[in-house]
């Protein structure tokens, strides 16, 4: 009597095993800069085009988190004029262009993670800092940069990307700043990259 060679049966308990394998892909080379540059352009181009708004990310962080203020303290938000304007009384901080962008960037910055092989979970630092330390640098860097963003009315994309593309000379005047600090800063924290 002949018997059949045993196959493996996939366990529908094995789901990390098929997540993995999913997200798992051939990495690919980066984009040109110049092409990433123009296709950017592009879709700057079809924002103001379509939308009669640029793009913009830190506006939309901002009512991300107003959202969740007003879910866990709405007697603060509703007495206080900064937050009063997005979700005061029955407005929704979620209903606003920009919240859609920042979604779209998030879940295309994945996509493209994803389909260029690039998509795991790392941390890139230097070799003689700590991944403790590269994370405590970043989220002082991204608190900095947040309140920047707010003391400015917009962030590098929305007021230095948009406004430069409308040539206002406040979103110049922030880009030179911004960049401008970020060079002179960079001697001081030099030590965490090399």
């Amino acid at each position: 009597m002949a018997t059949l060679p045993a196959t493996k049966s996939r366990s529908p308990h094995n789901w990390a095993g098929w997540l993995g394998a999913v997200l798992r892909r051939p990495t690919q080379p980066y984009i040109h800069p110049y092409l990433g540059g123009l296709l950017l352009g592009l879709v700057l181009f079809a924002a103001f085009f379509f939308t009669g708004n640029g793009l913009g990310a830190s506006g939309g962080l901002n009512r991300y988190l107003v959202f969740i203020e007003d879910l866990l303290a709405p007697g603060h938000v509703d007495q206080t004029p900064y937050l009063l304007k997005m979700a005061g009384g029955d407005k929704n901080p979620l209903d606003d262009w920009v919240v859609l962008v920042v979604a779209g960037a998030l879940l295309g910055g994945f996509t493209a993670g994803w389909l260029n092989g690039r998509l795991k979970i790392e941390t890139v630092k230097g070799p003689q800092i700590s991944v403790r330390t590269r994370w405590l640098m970043a989220f002082l860097g991204g608190a900095i940069m947040g309140y920047g963003a707010r003391l400015a009315r917009g962030c590098t994309s929305g007021l230095a990307l948009s406004g430069g593309a409308v040539l206002s000379t406040g979103a110049w005047v922030f880009m030179l700043a911004i960049f401008g600090g970020a060079y002179l800063l960079a001697y001081f924290v030099r030590k965490l990259w090399l």
